[in-house]
């Protein structure tokens, strides 16, 4: 990730305008403060898990521009988000940009070699810290599923080189999807007869070689050719 810096030049006003103007997205997000690390840091992994993206703080999620009350302990808010709410870590690059009389504060996130990133929290206050990955689909950050996590782990430089084989197993699911377009792990492992696990590994190797996209929905993902 690139290092934090502090500025009120970097961002031309011009640029600022067209984010406002095009509203929340899969790389852009507003918030009216900085209200916790944790929130903070989800937005964070969200990010760095997906394609990158940019938050706005001091803006509604109207497009209202209401400005941060203290820069300096907002800053040091998202810093902290960064750094102890996230694993591993994130160093977003941060600037502060006044704007028709108030101040808001940008933070972008490049897209992780890293990952994936988790976001760990204290549950319950017990002491135990519980850990999730998230990423961003379309307006929202969400937890990813297993099968997502594994890919984003594969994407990692470590990772082992890639090696498929396209049997019986495979050459059914192609012909499924000719004729539905798509696929959850639940309904190949039922369409071939071979366990959940196996399904998933399937899948997934499929999609690290671009012959499948995943598709993450809010109740289950679902898989389809990418032709």
């Amino acid at each position: 990730m690139r290092a934090s810096a502090l500025s009120n030049t970097t961002m031309i006003i011009s640029e600022l305008r067209l984010l406002l103007e095009e509203g929340e997205g899969s790389q852009l997000e507003f918030k009216r403060k900085v209200s916790s690390p944790e929130k903070v840091a989800r937005a964070l992994i969200g990010f760095a898990n997906t394609k990158g993206g940019t938050i706005l703080f001091g803006v509604d999620d109207d497009k209202t521009i209401v400005g941060v009350e203290s820069e300096k302990t907002e800053v040091e808010m998202i810093q902290t988000a960064g750094r102890l709410f996230c694993d591993p870590p994130i160093d977003p690059v941060i600037e502060i940009i006044p704007y028709k009389g108030k101040d808001l504060i940008i933070v972008t996130v490049d897209e992780s070699d890293e990952k994936p990133h988790c976001l760990v929290v204290e549950e319950d206050g017990s002491g135990e810290t519980d850990s999730k990955v998230l990423i961003r689909v379309r307006d929202k950050t969400v937890v990813a599923s297993k099968e997502v996590v594994n890919i984003l782990r594969s994407e990692s430089p470590d990772s082992p080189p890639l090696r498929i084989s396209i049997g019986e197993n495979e050459r059914r699911l192609f012909d499924y999807l000719d004729h539905n377009q798509r696929i959850t792990v639940k309904q190949f492992g039922k369409l071939v007869n071979i366990s959940h696990r196996r399904a998933s590994r399937i899948l997934i190797q499929l999609v690290r070689a671009s012959v499948l996209r995943i598709h993450t929905h809010e109740k289950e993902d679902f898989y389809t050719m990418t032709y």
